[in-house]
C-alpha cells in the first residue's frame, strides 16, 4: 500500500519478514527520498575567454585541482576497501546493510562508503534513511549530495532539513560535519581553509598550459637605443630573421646602436614549477595525505622500502584514522543500539608482510592467545579447498 505524506514523501508499506530479519517478523516501511532539484551547471559559450573561470553555483566546489581530486579519491578508495564489522552486537541484530545499504542505489557497501568519505572530506555528508526495521533502526539508506540539502536551525536550536522545497524529518537524516559549531548549521572542510591554494593551483595550471600553447618564451631579444613604433619593431625583427636565415653560421653584424641579448630564463623557472609543487603539497597535507603518495616532493631523502611502509602507517594514523573514526562513530550512533558499534578493518591497508605476520601468530599461539585454527580463519586459509587445478590453501 502506498501513501503520500504531508511533507511529500512517498511511503510504501508491505509485509515482508525477510526484509527486517528472521527475528522481527514484522512489516517493513520503505520511504522513497523526495526529488532532488536539477543541478545548474555553468558552461562557457563560444568565444568565452580562456582566462575566465565559470561560476561556482549551488555551493559546490565545481572544479577541483587534480591534486585535490587525487587526494580525495585515495582516501575515499582506501576507506571503502576496509570491510566493516560489528562490535558487541547481539546475535539477533539485523544489519544486512553492511553488505549493501541500498541495492536500488549502490552496487555494494564499497560504493556507498566511498561516496560517504568523499563528501565528509569536503565538509559534510548527509545520509537519509529509506527504510527501517520493525525495531525502528534504519535498514536502507543512501548519501544525498550536500548541495541538494538546505539546513537551518529551528526555534529550539535543533537543525531542520529540506531537500529542495520538501522537509525531511531530522530523525531520518544523519548529518556528519567535518568541522562545525553550535552556531553554524553547516559543516566545513579543509579545502575551505585552503580555498586560496585551490585558486592559486588552478591559476598556475592555466598559466603553464597557456605558456606551453604559446610556444614558450623567446631565447633572445634585440635591444634598440631609441623608442620604436610597432611597425619599426616588426621591420627590425623581420630583417634580423631574414639575415640570420641567409647567413647561418656567419657572425652577425649590428649597427645603429642595436644590441643582441640572450635570455637566461629557462622554461622551468618561467612555469613556476617549484611554486606549483609547493602549493600542491600543501593541498595534499590539508587532506591528510603525505605528499610522497601524490608524487610530490617529500622534503627529505629518497625513501626506502622500510620507511615507505612506515609512511603508509603514518597516513593511516594521522590522516585516515581520525576521519574513519568520526564517520563510523556517527554511523554507529544512528544505526545501532547503545553499546554496539560498527568499525572498519584497517588491516586491509596497513597489514604487515607475511613473515612479520607469521612471527606474530607464532608468539600468540605459543602464549595461548590464539589457536592455529583461529589463525587459519583470520588469514582466510580456511576459506579454500583443494581441487583438480588448485592445491589446498589457495583461495578460490
Amino acid at each position: 500500500m502506498e501513501r503520500l505524506t504531508d511533507s511529500g514523501l512517498l511511503i510504501e508499506e508491505r509485509s515482508s519478514p525477510g526484509t527486517v530479519g528472521p527475528e522481527a517478523g514484522g512489516g517493513a516501511i520503505t520511504v522513497y527520498p523526495p526529488w532532488l532539484p536539477s543541478a545548474i551547471r555553468p558552461q562557457p559559450w563560444a568565444g568565452w575567454p580562456s582566462e575566465w573561470a565559470t561560476p561556482n553555483w549551488n555551493g559546490r566546489i565545481a572544479v577541483l585541482t587534480d591534486t585535490a581530486w587525487a587526494c580525495l579519491d585515495l582516501n575515499s578508495s582506501i576507506y571503502a576497501s576496509m570491510p566493516p564489522y560489528l562490535v558487541n552486537a547481539a546475535p539477533s541484530l539485523s544489519a544486512d546493510w553492511m553488505t549493501n545499504p541500498n541495492p536500488l542505489v549502490y552496487a555494494s557497501w564499497t560504493e556507498f562508503a566511498k561516496q560517504l568519505m568523499w563528501d565528509y572530506q569536503l565538509g559534510e555528508v548527509f545520509v537519509v534513511a529509506d527504510a527501517r526495521y520493525s525495531t525502528g533502526w534504519p535498514a536502507r539508506f543512501h548519501v544525498v549530495p550536500p548541495w541538494a540539502v538546505n539546513v537551518d536551525f529551528a526555534g529550539d536550536g535543533t537543525r531542520t532539513y529540506h531537500i529542495g522545497d520538501l522537509p525531511v524529518p531530522a530523525a531520518d537524516v544523519l548529518h556528519i560535519r567535518y568541522a562545525g559549531s553550535v552556531d553554524d548549521a553547516r559543516g566545513h572542510g579543509p579545502l575551505e581553509a585552503g580555498g586560496a591554494r585551490l585558486i592559486a593551483a588552478t591559476a598556475l595550471l592555466r598559466y603553464a598550459s597557456e605558456f606551453a600553447a604559446s610556444g614558450g618564451i623567446p631565447n633572445s631579444v634585440l635591444v634598440h637605443p631609441a623608442r620604436l613604433s610597432a611597425e619599426q619593431a616588426a621591420e627590425l625583427q623581420s630583417a634580423w630573421v631574414t639575415a640570420r636565415m641567409s647567413s647561418i653560421g656567419l657572425p652577425a653584424v649590428l649597427s645603429g646602436g642595436v644590441d643582441f641579448k640572450t635570455l637566461q630564463i629557462d622554461p622551468t623557472s618561467m612555469a613556476l614549477v617549484d611554486l606549483s609543487r609547493w602549493n600542491e603539497s600543501r593541498i595534499a597535507i590539508l587532506l591528510g595525505v603525505p605528499p610522497f603518495l601524490m608524487g610530490l616532493p617529500s622534503g627529505g631523502d629518497s625513501l626506502t622500502y622500510t620507511n615507505v611502509q612506515s609512511l603508509f602507517d603514518y597516513h593511516w594514523r594521522a590522516g585516515l584514522r581520525p576521519r574513519a573514526v568520526a564517520v563510523m562513530s556517527a554511523l554507529s550512533g544512528w544505526l545501532l543500539p547503545r553499546g554496539t558499534s560498527v568499525e572498519v578493518n584497517r588491516d586491509e591497508y596497513v597489514r604487515p608482510g607475511p613473515l612479520e605476520r607469521a612471527q606474530t601468530w607464532e608468539i600468540l599461539i605459543r602464549i595461548g592467545v590464539l589457536t592455529a585454527e583461529e589463525v587459519r580463519v583470520i588469514e582466510r586459509y580456511s576459506n579454500s579447498a583443494p581441487s583438480d587445478t588448485l592445491p589446498a590453501g589457495v583461495l578460490q
